[in-house]
């Protein structure tokens, strides 16, 4: 019957007695380009050697199909990352700490030098070593040692060289990699099945949207042609307009000088871009600013609720929300308010309806940019105000019913993954162990 012992690392705690802690220097030589050596996207080809870089990597392996090609020569030149089939890597730039096992490699491969090939030397398991690298033991560590750092985080060679790990005998290694990668697999299948059913809903829900503020409720009443493609017919008594001629109001607003601390937490809403996010109303912001905020600033304007938002740009670009408190907003956000003949909350369920239109007609390339003249010129479908209020009845409820089972999935989906986590850390430090190995625990 095995023992436990104290690892001495707060992370790791107690790991059985015949297991040991060892470094990654001591049982891995790192490789990676140094640099580019000169190499540049102009010199990529459509044939020859693959270049891993890490966007290729995808649930553990590396989708060869998204890899770049270089030429012969360039692959040459480096041949200590001239990989190969069941290679270790694990990405150092961009999205860090991505691992997969190279398979499925006909032909030759190098790496971009956001990639770090581990070569390990001695008799051990490169499995193993994926799923320690998966684990809490591998990301508690990184963050610990990036605390404090900028925001860019990276993955340094001279740091990963340190990184201590749990290493129990090989025949337990393979026993633990085979049993996390059976395990792992099944859990991976429900998450999947899961995520499927969250994305079918929420086309259900966006699909609902279209059909209601395009076609109406009443499916009986004498139709016209809208003469908007993509849409076709609309009921009779509705009419079609650009937005910006049944707004009262369209702005947006600006960002205090933020090495000001008297500009900030204050007790007046401040609405940023970031604050839409995964969101269909506001009622509170993540930022407030002060009334010294607002000396001299002409371009911060307050805004009266209700009023609809969409984020023109950043990483939350396009997303819309319907704000139920007053407030100022960023030079991100674009706000509008419906007049006499349009109700901001069938506005708000129009944009959501359109807002593929939107990104589609934004400008910019990896980031798109939507305008405040782009979006005052769309066309916008405006039944009669009955009409309106009948449709925001509606859909209100029957969007809460799809949240609410959305919401249901989304949980049950963390909580699995909460466990696919917890599952894969207590084996890769011993707190539990495979069949067949003692255990006293």
């Amino acid at each position: 019957m095995q023992g436990y012992k104290n690892s001495g690392i707060e992370w790791i705690g107690s790991i059985p007695s015949d297991w040991k802690l060892d470094k990654i220097k001591y049982m891995a030589n790192l490789y990676g380009r140094i640099g580019w050596q000169g190499l540049t996207s102009e010199e990529y080809i459509d044939e020859g050697p693959f270049l891993v870089t890490g966007v290729d990597f995808c649930k553990g392996r590396i989708d060869w199909n998204s890899c770049v090609h270089i030429s012969e020569k360039r692959w040459e030149q480096a041949d200590k990352i001239q990989i190969k089939n069941e290679d270790l890597l694990i990405t150092k730039d961009g999205t860090v700490g991505k691992v997969a096992i190279v398979n499925d490699l006909n032909g030759k491969a190098s790496l971009n030098s956001g990639v770090l090939l581990i070569d390990l030397k001695d008799k051990n398991s490169k499995k193993y070593l994926y799923w320690v690298l998966c684990s809490d033991v591998f990301w508690t560590w990184f963050n610990y040692k990036n605390s404090g750092n900028s925001t860019i985080l990276h993955l340094y060679q001279k740091d990963f060289n340190e990184f201590i790990y749990t290493l129990p005998e090989l025949k337990e290694q393979k026993l633990i990699a085979n049993f996390l990668d059976k395990k792992c697999s099944e859990i991976d299948s429900v998450i999947e099945k899961i995520a499927k059913q969250i994305n079918l809903l929420k086309d259900y829900k966006n699909s609902l949207i279209t059909e209601t503020v395009t076609k109406g409720l009443n499916k009986n009443v004498p139709m016209k042609d809208s003469n908007i493609g993509g849409i076709g017919e609309i009921p009779e008594e509705w009419d079609v307009s650009k937005i910006k001629y049944s707004l009262i109001l369209m702005g947006s607003g600006s960002t205090p000088d933020s090495s000001n601390p008297l500009n900030y937490d204050g007790e007046i809403n401040w609405i940023q871009s970031g604050d839409l996010y995964g969101k269909s109303y506001i009622t509170e912001t993540e930022k407030t600013i002060t009334k010294y905020a607002l000396h001299g600033n002409k371009s911060l304007k307050r805004y009266i609720a209700p009023f609809v938002v969409v984020a023109m740009y950043g990483a939350s670009v396009g997303n819309i929300a319907l704000s139920q408190i007053d407030s100022y907003t960023n030079q991100a956000c674009c706000v509008m308010k419906g007049d006499n003949s349009l109700n901001n909350k069938y506005l708000y369920y129009f944009l959501i309806a359109n807002r593929h239109e939107m990104l589609m007609l934004a400008i910019g390339g990896t980031q798109p940019n939507i305008s405040q003249q782009l979006i005052k010129n769309l066309n916008i479908i405006i039944p009669q105000f009955n009409d309106q209020q009948e449709i925001i009845d509606f859909l209100d409820k029957k969007c809460s019913e799809i949240d609410s089972v959305i919401s249901k999935k989304e949980r049950q989906l963390n909580l699995i993954r909460k466990h696919r986590k917890s599952l894969i850390y207590e084996y890769v430090t011993g707190k539990k162990r495979v069949g067949g190995v003692d255990n006293d625990n």
